[in-house]
């Protein structure tokens, strides 16, 4: 339920902290006697809270965003930033007020829609449409300028928790993955040998250091889209850096999906705006920027893994394997520097390959169930049963045929109804898939044994194979008391249930 204030009145049965209360105090003065309503947003990977505070008697865009940070420091940086920004004309949100203690403040509401929800379709599908491509370019058009003009009087001094990016930052970052991630899978490494390769990759790092803005975390959920143009938020982390890190951080952030020639267009419009400031070769430009992007990957596996597993918070492990993937490719280009590195990493891939196949336990049954194109093959079974049942939808109709259907999957809206049009083709094909699962399932826990595996392959592993794989998990799910592993493995997507 909403919660209503007045300047007068105070009731804060749901949020009954200090914070709250300052946060009360900011709206009423920026309302007046106007009442309004007061809902907290989800969090996401911070501790800041979030707000939507909208007025009963004023339009819906006069609505705020109200922030309560634990630190006080990442909130003076946040508002220091902010206001340097907003000088500049870099499109952030305006910072309308702010406690005296820094406990909390008000921003402006650019409402709901971030680039990331903006892409869904192409993140899914890999495929992006005009409009999808048009606001990622954009996007990163902006970036060199946020970069050099972002911080033009900027204090530097005024950054948290480090005021530029040096050797114990990245060692901070280098030691979050080994900890928090590597430790975790256990693969086996020798640790002063990686540490030497770590010291050899700061140095690499450390070679491109610059006056420029670093956002830290510029990636497609830190973007709002407000009538179509791009606006952008939580850059309180941001620090003074190397130009290459933000852009490793957009073009390889692991859920965004984005395939290698659309990767290398948005290169190209970031180089053009860049060469307003500065002209560097593209091949140079290039070379560097994956030794970055090899360090932001591993940072944020670091990030997933302290997230993921230590905070449980589920959409961090579910951006596990597209990491995973981009790191798998990343390393086919060698970096020679770091051999150690390499090694352990590339085992860590294989580890991780390896455990999508294996069974959490040697008691339960543990079922897998792949989605797959034809084209690429039929999935590996290294469990050693053979592979178990391998299921061709090829039959069914076919999604794929018509344009509306070419940027989604068969996880999507469009593509489920599709089916349902076709439900007599349908449901002949899972009355037989599901009797053959059924019996075979029950035989096996009857028996002990714990491994079964089932696979259902299109033209593309897009739309009818994921589509057929989502129906069988969530058979199985509901009416067996088992481990599934559900690998969409044309989509990048892995869920456990």
């Amino acid at each position: 339920m909403a919660l209503l204030f007045t300047r007068f009145f105070v009731f804060l049965p749901l949020f009954n902290t200090i914070e709250m209360e300052t946060l009360h105090r900011l709206a009423s003065n920026f309302y007046k006697k106007t009442k309004y309503n007061i809902t907290e947003l989800p969090q996401s990977g911070s501790n800041r809270r979030y707000f939507r505070i909208t007025p009963e008697d004023y339009p819906a865009q006069n609505s705020t965003i109200g922030v309560i940070g634990e630190s006080v420091e990442e909130n003076k940086a946040f508002i220091s930033i902010s206001k340097t920004f907003s000088e500049n004309g870099i499109p952030v949100p305006k910072l309308i007020a702010h406690s005296s203690d820094m406990s909390c403040y008000l921003q402006e509401d650019l409402g709901q829609l971030t680039l990331f929800d903006a892409i869904a379709s192409g993140r899914k599908s890999g495929s992006f449409n005009s409009t999808e491509t048009e606001l990622l370019k954009k996007t990163i058009y902006l970036l060199p300028i946020i970069q050099h003009i972002g911080p033009v009087g900027f204090d530097f001094n005024d950054c948290y928790p480090i005021k530029e990016f040096d050797r114990q930052s990245i060692f901070f970052d280098l030691n979050y993955f080994k900890y928090c991630y590597l430790k975790g899978t256990g693969v086996e490494f020798d640790e002063v040998r990686l540490e030497r390769d770590f010291e050899k990759f700061a140095e690499e790092l450390l070679l491109h250091n610059g006056d420029t803005f670093m956002y830290r975390d510029f990636q497609s959920r830190n973007v709002m889209i407000t009538e179509g143009e791009p606006y952008f938020i939580d850059f309180q982390g941001g620090r003074k850096g190397p130009i290459y890190y933000d852009v490793a951080s957009f073009l390889w952030q692991a859920k965004a999906n984005i395939p290698e020639s659309l990767r290398s267009d948005l290169i190209d419009i970031y180089l053009d705006s860049l060469s307003t400031f500065k002209t560097i070769k593209r091949r140079d430009f290039i070379r560097t920027l994956h030794h970055f992007v090899l360090f932001r990957l591993l940072q944020v596996l670091g990030a997933y893994g302290f997230r993921g597993k230590f905070e449980r918070k589920e959409h961090f492990l579910m951006s596990i394997p597209a990491a995973i993937n981009s790191l798998d490719s990343l390393l086919e280009e060698g970096f020679d520097q770091f051999p150690y590195l390499c090694d352990v990493l590339k085992r860590m891939i294989n580890r991780y390959n390896a455990n999508i196949y294996n069974h959490p336990d040697g008691k339960s049954l543990y079922v897998r169930i792949f989605s797959f194109s034809y084209k690429k093959g039929i999935p590996e079974d290294i469990s050693g049963n053979g592979g178990g049942y391998i299921f061709d939808c090829r039959a069914l109709p076919n999604p794929g045929r018509e344009t509306q259907y070419r940027n989604v999957t068969g996880m999507d809206t469009p593509v489920i109804d599709f089916f349902a049009q076709h439900k007599k083709e349908t449901e002949e094909f899972f009355e037989s898939v599901f009797s053959l699962a059924d019996k075979h399932i029950e035989n096996y826990l009857e028996r002990g044994f714990t491994d079964l595996q089932f696979s259902f392959g299109c033209t593309g592993g897009q739309h009818r194979s994921v589509y057929c794989a989502e129906k069988l998990a969530k058979h199985l799910h509901e009416k067996y008391n088992i481990r599934i592993c559900l690998c969409h493995r044309e989509q990048r997507v892995e869920k456990r249930l």
